[in-house]
């Protein structure tokens, strides 16, 4: 998987800096998991929602693979359902095939 799947063309303009800001991290883990859940969400998401998305896209990458992960606990600000459904999210990675 290197990136986007879904033109961004019938998306407004908000929603475009948002899909390009999920797959553009710095840690390609981050990249996976928040451009994937935006790839297959955004569309989709109302204003309030795009705005706890941005809430959640502007804390630091290594903060939130901890808390995805499980290895600290979410802060207050985040306990949302947007975060716990990014948390549960797994994105669909192409397996890799062997030749035989």
């Amino acid at each position: 998987m290197t990136g986007l799947k879904r033109t961004s063309a019938d998306l407004d303009p908000r929603r475009r800096r948002m899909l390009f800001r999920a797959w553009h991290r710095g840690i390609r883990e981050m990249d996976l998991i928040l451009g994937q859940y935006a790839e297959d969400n955004i569309a989709d998401m109302d204003d309030a929602t795009l705005d706890q998305f941005e809430t959640i896209m502007a804390e630091e990458d290594a903060d939130l693979i901890a808390w995805i992960n499980g290895a600290s606990p979410v802060p207050e600000h985040l306990r949302m359902k947007l975060f716990e459904s990014i948390a549960a999210y797994r994105p669909d990675f192409d397996p890799v095939e062997k030749n035989a």
